[in-house]
């Protein structure tokens, strides 16, 4: 026995005009992609040390950190190169200086921060060290990047053979619009561009193609079930009718990253930011990307398809009568 749920975002028999909204979803995306592009070129993204190279010292003092003073000892220890980064508790500072030529000279660069550190405030602890040389950062940008380029190719593939070639072009190009919104996202906050993020960014689009799914599965449906509605209005049912589930996921996924982002510290509120980011760019380009996408493509193709069937369907009775 199924029982109705205590809360429902819409209520049942919804129906929503989301295609009269296509062009200006499509327009708005547009503009806010080619902006993206933009910024990915200038300012460009703020690469963190795995892209970039570098060092990275995570020190915790016994008190609240006092940056002034820690400044102060940095330049007296000749590493005046180095930045300060407050993250997490108060008592917990990233030391970030840039990649060394030698590993010599690396190490002396990490002795001198650790002892300016020591000086500062007594009794502070360096709790890890990451070092990233250039040759390694360069491999680990273009590994990132293929990882990328790879996982939409994929995609592209499997919602070919699942559904029409609409589908799939409908789906790949909302994710590209997708992408390149959070690129833009990450270039506006000016949040390091890692290996967390790269994987943010695949979690985002494997989101994004879920939700796609959900739409384009109840779109199918539909054309098997109503052979002559307009595809404009097939379309509108099919979102009405997938709205709640759609929504109940998004809020889900997005209440579950909120406290990542707010008390993660800096190991994990980029990722998370870029989460919360992409669940709200992802379940709306669902609706006003993806269909008007599909929209353009299949009103005419799609439709054919669906009342050829008709005929067929009769010539197969026909003997029978």
């Amino acid at each position: 026995m199924f029982t109705r749920p205590l809360f429902r975002f819409v209520p049942d028999g919804t129906r929503i005009k989301f295609m009269r909204g296509r062009i200006i979803g499509l327009l708005t995306s547009a503009v806010l992609s080619t902006a993206s592009v933009v910024l990915f070129f200038y300012p460009g993204l703020n690469l963190g040390i795995d892209f970039r190279g570098g060092i990275v010292m995570e020190v915790r003092t016994p008190g609240p950190a006092d940056f002034s003073r820690l400044r102060t000892a940095l330049a007296a220890h000749h590493a005046r190169d180095a930045g300060l980064q407050r993250f997490g508790a108060v008592n917990d500072v990233l030391v970030k200086m840039e990649a060394q030529p030698t590993e010599a000279q690396t190490q002396a660069e990490v002795n001198a921060v650790h002892a300016a550190v020591l000086e500062a405030q007594p009794g502070a602890q360096v709790v890890r060290t990451d070092v990233v040389g250039a040759s390694v950062s360069a491999e680990l940008f273009r590994n990132g990047l293929l990882a990328l380029g790879i996982s939409l190719l994929m995609i592209l593939v499997y919602i070919w053979f699942r559904f029409e070639w609409q589908f799939a072009v409908g789906a790949v190009v909302t994710l590209i619009l997708d992408m390149t919104k959070t690129i833009g996202f990450l270039a506006v906050t000016r949040l390091e561009f890692d290996l967390v993020m790269v994987a943010a960014i695949l979690t985002v689009i494997g989101y994004s193609t879920n939700d796609k799914v959900v739409v384009y599965d109840r779109v199918r449906e539909n054309l098997r079930k109503y052979k002559s509605m307009p595809l404009r209005e097939l379309i509108d049912l099919s979102i009405n009718e997938t709205l709640n589930r759609t929504l109940a996921t998004s809020s889900t996924v997005f209440l579950a990253s909120l406290p990542l982002a707010l008390f993660g510290g800096a190991t994990l509120s980029g990722f998370a930011w870029t989460m919360l980011f992409g669940i709200v760019i992802g379940t709306s380009s669902s609706i006003f990307i993806a269909a008007p996408i599909l929209l353009f493509l299949g009103e005419h193709r799609l439709r054919r398809d669906a009342q050829a069937a008709q005929p067929a369907k009769g010539k197969a009775k026909a003997p029978a009568e």
